[in-house]
């Protein structure tokens, strides 16, 4: 579905948890990580859309979440031809979007990446509010950016002064932390981060797994699939 000027109608989540980082979610078999995003479906308003998109793609419900904002009006992008399947070339331009600030009233544990059969992301982790516009890729940036600037204002603060900061590349890790045997301490943490002779396992949400930091490595914007961009 198509306006006259080619862009097709679209929502934006910014997902906060409660020390307002926000949700970044791991393309699937990509290197490009990213906000989730979806079409509107004929009939369907933006909140509706947004709904469906945020069960779709995180697995969430209305209930684990609080509406705090929405953008007012549209915000556009376009996309470079090499993005576009080639049937759509000439009449699809790219997306114009309604974007949502969401606060999570659940917990870590409620995320879901394997919601249903078709997965958007395969990995997913919290980061500073302001972190996305460094490693998004390219051509979203802009939208990226009055997005995240015109619903910063709605944004809880979060005095960090009051909690020790967790190293950034562990943030999406959350949910409990069991008793392990001390002659175990170690076995099965080579590659995890910062969990190596730990002497505890901390068990993963739904769909998330350990993955390099993207601040760390190049948007593979030209290796990625040319879906929902």
């Amino acid at each position: 579905m198509l306006d006259r000027d080619g862009f097709r109608p679209n929502v934006g989540i910014i997902l906060l948890n409660q020390r307002s980082q926000v949700f970044w979610g791991k393309r699937i078999r990509t290197h490009s990580w990213q906000f989730p995003q979806g079409g509107i479906d004929r009939g369907e308003n933006p909140e509706q859309a947004m709904f469906r998109e945020l069960h779709e793609e995180v697995g969430l419900l209305p209930q684990h979440v609080q509406v705090l904002a929405r953008t007012r009006d549209w915000l556009r992008y376009e996309v470079p031809d090499r993005f576009i399947r080639r049937d759509a070339r000439g009449h699809y331009k790219g997306q114009k979007q309604i974007w949502f600030l969401l606060q999570l009233v659940g917990h870590d544990w409620d995320l879901n990446l394997r919601a249903t059969d078709h997965p958007e992301f395969d990995a997913w982790r919290w980061n500073d509010y302001w972190v996305p516009l460094d490693v998004v890729v390219e051509f979203k940036r802009g939208v990226y950016e009055m997005a995240l600037t015109e619903l910063s204002r709605f944004v809880p603060r979060f005095d960090n002064r009051s909690e020790p900061r967790p190293d950034h590349r562990n943030r999406y890790l959350r949910g409990g932390m069991r008793h392990r045997d001390p002659a175990d301490a170690g076995s099965g943490d080579q590659g995890v981060p910062g969990l190596r002779g730990a002497g505890a396992s901390f068990e993963l949400p739904p769909g998330a797994t350990f993955e390099p930091d993207p601040q760390t490595s190049l948007v593979a914007a030209s290796r990625n699939d040319k879906h929902d961009v």
